[in-house]
């Protein structure tokens, strides 16, 4: 796989869409100077972190990682994104349930919440 390649680039994209919905910090994306195989997210700090994946769910995976992180490096809770059956307590994590990628909620089984790609602005939740 390469940066160029067409599925990572639009897993990538429908990832960020959901981050751009519900978390305070952005990332500022840039492809490596070398030959990694995606791209790297840094944070407002300046720390980055590479995200690859072959699945929609694999990319979802590794932005979350980077929003923890990112989010905890501002002083904000580091959960994204927050489960909306239990605030304040756990994020969702990414699955694929019935061939499709979604968001579920780890306390309930694996039940999903939203499709990926999918997740409602954060007021909408409330």
């Amino acid at each position: 796989m390469t940066v160029a390649d067409g599925a990572f680039v639009r897993a990538l994209e429908t990832v960020l869409r959901d981050l751009r919905a519900q978390c305070s910090v952005r990332p500022d994306v840039r492809e490596p100077e070398d030959d990694y195989p995606g791209f790297i997210l840094y944070a407002p700090d300046g720390s980055g972190q590479g995200v690859y994946g072959v699945g929609l769910a694999e990319v979802a995976d590794g932005v979350q990682d980077w929003a923890v992180e990112a989010l905890w490096g501002e002083g904000k809770p580091a959960v994204w994104p927050e489960c909306p059956a239990h605030p304040d307590s756990h994020p969702l994590g990414a699955a694929i349930v019935e061939e499709v990628a979604v968001w579920v909620c780890p306390k309930e089984g694996e039940v999903p919440v939203y499709r990926i790609g999918e997740l409602p602005p954060r007021d909408a939740n409330r």
